[in-house]
């Protein structure tokens, strides 16, 4: 406001009159552009003059409109994320989303996991299986064409203990459970990922590179990488399945590795935040 006052005192501008009617009690006549610009008619057959008498009327305006509009460019405050411009933004309790929201998106990545681990063993359960029914040896028969009767053998147990156990794997829909908690984790993962930094930024006007964003930005890449193996797992990419298995095994690794950075973090907002 004080440079707003600066400027207009140094344009003096004029003051409008304390008596409005008077002001509108006599109207003033009306001037042609060419009477504005001092332009007879001789002269506006002449280009150059023209230009330049035009240019020397505008000249005055143009240096207003640049006083004025001086010092919202110089002032420069409004661009921070500091003083409270942005209320509750600011404050705790929207400081407290990112770890909150990331602490359970943490067990939900376990739960994703079990669940992607349930599903492989329904796939390889049955590849089990197959490669012990080649082992069965063909059942004994009688000269007449009749089976002997046998005890099952060891093998015969085992396909048959697989089989059910591949029963109630498939009864848990594991396949389904598991996309399903992948797409929640990458979309709530990325959002907040996000979310974090920003917040940073509305609470302090800057990021602080460190172990904590480095970390953060890695996990937010791995969950990507980690989705874009789906579709060539889908058509049965066994080496796309190792990779997406070890990505999230690295993306595990350094999510636990980032939670006692993420501790500190969370006592910060504590001492230099306040409710709400």
């Amino acid at each position: 406001m004080q440079s707003m006052a600066a400027t207009l005192s140094f344009l003096k501008l004029p003051i409008l009159p304390n008596n409005p009617r008077h002001s509108t009690s006599t109207l003033l006549p009306h001037t042609s552009i060419s009477a504005k610009l001092n332009i007879s008619k001789y002269d506006s057959l002449n280009p150059q003059k023209f230009l330049d008498q035009s240019i020397n009327a505008l000249k005055p305006t143009c240096i207003s409109l640049t006083a004025i509009a001086l010092p919202f460019l110089l002032d420069t405050k409004d661009a921070l994320a500091l003083g409270g411009e942005f209320g509750i933004l600011e404050g705790r309790t929207f400081a407290l989303i990112h770890p909150i929201v990331l602490g359970g998106l943490f067990f939900y990545t376990l739960w994703a996991g079990y669940l992607g681990w349930q599903w492989r063993r329904v796939r390889t359960t049955q590849n089990e299986i197959n490669e012990l029914k080649k082992q069965v040896k063909p059942t004994p028969v009688t000269p007449d064409g009749t089976p002997v009767e046998a005890p099952p053998s060891p093998v015969q147990l085992k396909i048959q203990q697989l089989t059910e156990e591949r029963k109630e794997l498939v009864k848990g829909s594991y396949r389904d459970r598991h996309f399903n908690a992948g797409s929640i984790l990458l979309g709530f993962g990325v959002l907040e990922a996000i979310g974090g930094g920003l917040n940073t930024w509305l609470r302090t006007g800057k990021l602080f590179p460190g172990p904590h964003l480095f970390a953060g930005s890695a996990i937010t890449v791995l969950w990507a990488l980690a989705a874009a193996l789906v579709p060539p797992m889908q058509r049965g990419n066994e080496t796309a399945r190792n990779l997406h298995i070890a990505l999230n095994a690295l993306n595990v690794a350094l999510f636990v590795w980032q939670i006692p950075t993420g501790i500190e973090i969370v006592f910060k907002v504590f001492e230099f935040t306040k409710w709400p």
